[in-house]
């Protein structure tokens, strides 16, 4: 689940964390995303696989604005951005994430 400092909330799905991450910061894809400047990591889940994170993300989907954010105050109390130290200047990861 991504937020915008308003904290305007955003939930999806990816194969590739630290790839989508990338694409949000940097603005890559038209949208919702670009449009409201949600660019902040501050919850997510690991899964079994695509079918599993398909449900669980249309369950968050469907979950009312005040749920959602208790879900992410449970494991972020102070909504930090968890990506935050993956995209480091000068730190060689964040520069190989194809």
């Amino acid at each position: 689940m991504l937020a915008s400092k308003s904290r305007v909330l955003y939930t999806g799905m990816t194969n590739d964390l630290m790839r989508r991450m990338f694409e949000h910061r940097e603005s890559v894809n038209a949208g919702f995303t670009k449009k409201y400047k949600v660019k902040t990591l501050v919850y997510f889940e690991m899964t079994t696989g695509p079918r599993s994170a398909i449900q669980r993300e249309k369950q968050i989907k469907g979950w009312s604005r005040s749920k959602k954010i208790a879900l992410v105050e449970t494991k972020n109390p102070d909504w930090k951005d968890l990506s935050e130290e993956w995209f480091k200047r000068g730190d060689s990861s964040s520069q190989n994430l194809s």
